[in-house]
């Protein structure tokens, strides 16, 4: 299946300049949304323990492939988002900084982890998320994102993981 042939592209969203490539197409069709499930799981198809998934995007197909692989599920959000305890990670993004969280709970060190989001652009948010796994002593499998933009260079910050994305983009 081609997923690029669901993906509906968006000129001059969310502003001028901006080429916004939508993925709901995907998950608003079964056929597509398990095809991109079934890729995953057959690459991350390892000894995992957990899966955790980006804000926003990434919560739909980590918890879906969770739930396939029964495994927990553990959500990784921007701060002030979630209740309790939480280990926080600062990171540049295009127009400043931001800050990304998890709870302090969400797993056991030595647990391994895939990093689950939709779309793979500069790689800051990712590169947080897995600063905030390591930072709770998680090992970190993989990433997996459904499309990468490869012309933002976001797979170089990952260096050292298995990066593994369905779609990529020049």
């Amino acid at each position: 299946m081609d997923l690029k042939d669901k993906i509906v592209e968006y000129p001059d969203f969310p502003k001028r300049g901006i080429l916004f490539r939508d993925i709901w197409p995907i998950v608003n069709e079964p056929e597509a949304f398990n095809f991109v499930l079934d890729r995953f799981e057959a690459h991350f198809n390892r000894k995992v323990k957990l899966i955790a998934g980006i804000e926003s995007r990434g919560f739909v197909f980590a918890s879906a492939l969770a739930a396939r692989l029964r495994k927990a599920f553990v959500p990784i959000r921007k701060q002030g988002k979630l209740p309790g305890p939480t280990v926080t990670v600062d990171y540049e993004i295009e127009y400043g900084s931001a800050t990304m969280e998890m709870q302090t709970h969400a797993l056991t060190p030595g647990n391994s982890v895939v990093i689950i989001d939709d779309l793979l652009a500069t790689g800051g948010t990712a590169e947080a998320s897995a600063r905030l796994v390591t930072q709770l002593g998680g090992n970190i499998i993989g990433f997996g994102f459904v499309v990468e933009l490869r012309s933002l260079g976001g797979k170089e910050k990952l260096q050292g993981f298995d990066v593994f994305s369905l779609v990529e983009y020049e």
